[in-house]
């Protein structure tokens, strides 16, 4: 890690962004060379100035942090994003990590914690708000679940399902009964603990390997 931490704050409030600045200024080995007030200032600011770490909230206007991050993890590979927001969304933090976020507090941290946050991005490391770590733990458990209990044939039917495929069409496409995609399906959403075949469609989207294991075993 540089011994100077060069710090861009981005948050659509003024008050916000003043009062972390301020505060993140006290510590010896942090400097804060920008501020942003949405995403699409981020961007360019990163460009600009090249930051070690961008501390960036997800709810902007005009372009948010979700929507910022995979352009800034391109345009400035080397830049630490460090999510600082009030969601507790699990699509938020899950989609922050898929787009190439380093870290993801909330806002209700304690700011010593957000400066060592500031601090474990800049080299190198993860760092996730304790109660977002659970879910990401659960939903860690939860795939790697998926992966031991569901069938190469049922991995096959849940992504046909989650592609908005009906039973007859499912059946045609692995030449198989419509009755027996009735009872992969059943199985699947019982292993699944999922409740229905809206819920199936929607966990197959969030789950895109799944749809490249069923491919492979086809």
């Amino acid at each position: 890690m540089a011994e100077i931490v060069k710090v861009l704050v981005v948050d659509d409030h003024a008050v916000i962004r003043a009062g972390i600045a301020k505060i993140l200024s006290a510590e010896t080995d942090i400097k804060i060379v920008g501020e942003a007030r949405d995403g699409q200032e981020a961007i360019n600011r990163a460009v600009e100035l090249k930051p070690d770490v961008i501390l960036m909230d997800i709810i902007m206007p005009r372009c948010d942090g979700l929507e910022a991050l995979p352009v800034i993890k391109d345009r400035v590979p080397g830049a630490r994003v460090l999510i600082l927001t009030v969601s507790e969304h699990e699509d938020d933090l899950f989609q922050a990590i898929r787009f190439g976020a380093d870290g993801y507090l909330l806002k209700g941290a304690d700011i010593d914690d957000i400066v060592e946050g500031i601090r474990q991005v800049a080299e190198g490391r993860a760092i996730v708000s304790p109660c977002m770590a659970g879910k990401l733990l659960q939903e860690f458990r939860k795939e790697r679940l998926t992966d031991i209990q569901l069938s190469p044939r049922e991995m096959e039917v849940l992504t046909l399902v989650g592609a908005g495929l009906t039973n007859r069409e499912v059946a045609e496409r692995l030449i198989v009964t419509e009755g027996s995609v009735k009872t992969y399906l059943q199985r699947i959403l019982q292993k699944l603990h999922l409740k229905n075949r809206a819920e199936a469609i929607a966990h197959a989207t969030r789950h895109p390997m799944m749809s490249k294991s069923s491919h492979n075993s086809g």
